[in-house]
């Protein structure tokens, strides 16, 4: 695993907030693993674009210092024109709303990711395949293994954009509120709503209805309880 700066260049070094800022790699691997959505942002001619998208990572991909793999269709106009330009992906988790004594120190709890990097679409089948898999598995880890293989037709159906994760850079808060201490003798409450993702009981397709649960669809809902 590399253990290369996460955040080589000026545009990714943390400039406001720096205090908030993490530089071990490790971290920015945990919060992509945990998070579930990713917004990229593309400038596709007449103006920019930012979306949701479903992703993969693979540290030990092609791109330099691992790929962030990003799922699309054949169709979308912002991935295709994404081909050799640079894009800024993010992904981000809340954990908490701030409740401060004045309104100037309301805040968030989070940890918010930012790669940027030039993109390039995946065109060999075995690397997009392997992809497409990294995705399923990123969404029910261990799901892939209990489908049958991908068809040339699906994987022709879908495009697969891979940005490399070599410049980054994370952000963390994880306390309470910072108030002045006027505000503070006051005796206005402040404290932390916690904020956490919370996976329902898995509700079966109706033609599923009489079977049981498979484990993986079981282990992943239990983890998001």
């Amino acid at each position: 695993m590399t253990t290369a700066p996460l955040s080589p260049s000026p545009r990714t070094s943390v400039t406001r907030g720096r205090d908030r800022a993490v530089t071990d790699r490790a971290e920015l691997h945990a919060l992509l693993a945990d998070g579930l959505v990713a917004h990229v942002g593309v400038d596709v001619g007449d103006h920019p674009v930012v979306l949701p998208v479903a992703y993969a990572v693979d540290l030990e991909g092609p791109d330099e210092d691992g790929t962030l793999y990003i799922h699309g269709s054949v169709a979308a106009r912002w991935l295709t024109r994404s081909e050799g330009s640079t894009v800024c992906v993010t992904v981000t988790e809340l954990d908490g709303l701030v409740a401060a004594r004045s309104a100037f120190h309301h805040s968030m709890n989070y940890r918010s990711a930012v790669v940027i990097g030039r993109a390039r679409i995946v065109t060999d089948p075995d690397e997009k395949a392997h992809a497409l898999t990294l995705t399923v598995d990123h969404m029910v880890p261990g799901r892939a293994a209990t489908l049958r293989p991908h068809t040339r037709k699906e994987v022709a159906a879908t495009s697969v954009l891979a940005v490399p994760l070599h410049e980054a850079s994370l952000k963390v808060r994880a306390e309470g509120p910072v108030d002045d201490p006027e505000d503070v003798a006051a005796g206005v409450w402040g404290g932390v709503i916690p904020v956490r993702r919370v996976a329902g009981a898995p509700e079966p397709a109706p033609e599923s209805a009489a079977d049981p649960v498979p484990a993986d669809v079981v282990r992943r809902a239990e983890a998001l309880a």
